[in-house]
């Protein structure tokens, strides 16, 4: 597996600066939100229900928030933010203090971080985002459709300043200071079709939207059955999640992979959804072994409890800019 330790050695040719070589430029970025706002119905993957979703603008310094419109009373409002995660399996759930759910959000909020939306408001009629087909390229189609606006105010990031730490057994994940913003990910399953995948993304310049945003969620046949009985998992089919047969040679969706190595993509995309309920973009290198929602979701309140670990810049031009764009830094492999 690769550690931060080892980047350079996987990546020669960047050089021990690689992560200096930024513009300067006293302008700063501003804070992004919806033109207007837009919808969706599908099915919630673990909930199988049916459900309507409106991204909306939202105000200056607002935020991301899901406002739950089936409930009376006006809706329950329920941050997307690392404190108020309340469950992790297999998915990542947000919750009020009255235990008002918005289920599987990462990958919407993987595709708003990608398309760099600092606030909106999401309205929704259930208690789970629909799947739609299981990556985040539909979300990222709706946020392009609706339009994305700059507002009068600039974006502020959370700068990492010191190397902060979550292991678990042979998993684990972590954030070390660097000047742009990078997401390691590697996976090692005995699944003779997925075997072992590392990739590095850096988040700027198109490279979440081309690279990992059509990324499907995963799981094994032999799976399905158990996760039906824990209540999960009914809303999943081939059209929205890519299915491994239980002697793990092959995959069952008749057209196959997006990509040779969708799995590691999707566990890049999955990490970078559940960062982004650090309520701001990080600047900093993220590298995360084996890692699922619930190391994510640690990693972060490490972080914060931290306060000598990180602190809040306002971003310039080029300050999330860090190369290479995306690598696959091993293949399917046995």
């Amino acid at each position: 597996m690769f550690d931060s330790g080892t980047l350079l050695e996987a990546f020669p040719t960047l050089g021990t600066d690689a992560f200096e070589r930024l513009p300067s430029a006293p302008v700063t970025v501003r804070q992004r939100t919806l033109k207007t706002a837009i919808s969706c119905t599908g099915v919630g993957l673990h909930s199988g229900a049916k459900i309507t979703m409106t991204l909306r603008p939202a105000e200056i310094d607002s935020g991301i928030a899901f406002r739950r419109v089936d409930l009376a009373g006006g809706g329950a409002l329920i941050p997307a933010h690392w404190a108020a995660v309340c469950d992790t399996r297999l998915n990542t759930c947000v919750a009020d203090a009255n235990g008002t759910v918005v289920r599987t959000i990462e990958h919407l909020m993987a595709a708003l971080a990608g398309m760099s939306i600092d606030n909106a408001l999401i309205d929704i009629n259930g208690p789970e985002v629909p799947v739609m087909d299981g990556s985040a390229a539909p979300f990222l189609f709706l946020i392009e459709c609706a339009g994305v606006v700059e507002q009068a105010a600039p974006r502020r990031a959370i700068k990492i300043t010191k190397r902060v730490r979550i292991d678990d057994g042979d998993k684990f994940a972590m954030l070390s200071p660097a000047r742009g913003s990078t997401v390691c990910v590697d996976i090692d399953f005995p699944a003779a079709v997925i075997r072992r995948q590392s990739c590095l993304l850096s988040m700027a310049g198109g490279a979440f939207k081309s690279e990992i945003s059509r990324a499907r969620t995963f799981g094994f046949e032999q799976e399905v059955a158990a996760l039906r009985a824990a209540g999960l998992g009914k809303g999943g089919s081939l059209d929205n999640a890519v299915v491994i047969a239980s002697d793990g040679a092959k995959v069952l969706n008749e057209e196959g992979l997006r990509y040779e190595d969708e799995f590691v993509r999707h566990k890049a995309l999955d990490a970078v959804g559940d960062l982004y309920l650090a309520g701001a973009p990080l600047i900093g290198h993220f590298h995360g072994s084996r890692t699922g929602h619930d190391l994510n979701n640690r990693l972060l309140r490490k972080l914060f409890a931290d306060t000598s670990a990180w602190t809040m810049v306002s971003l310039t031009p080029g300050t999330l800019r860090a190369p290479p764009r995306f690598q696959p830094l091993l293949a399917a492999s046995a």
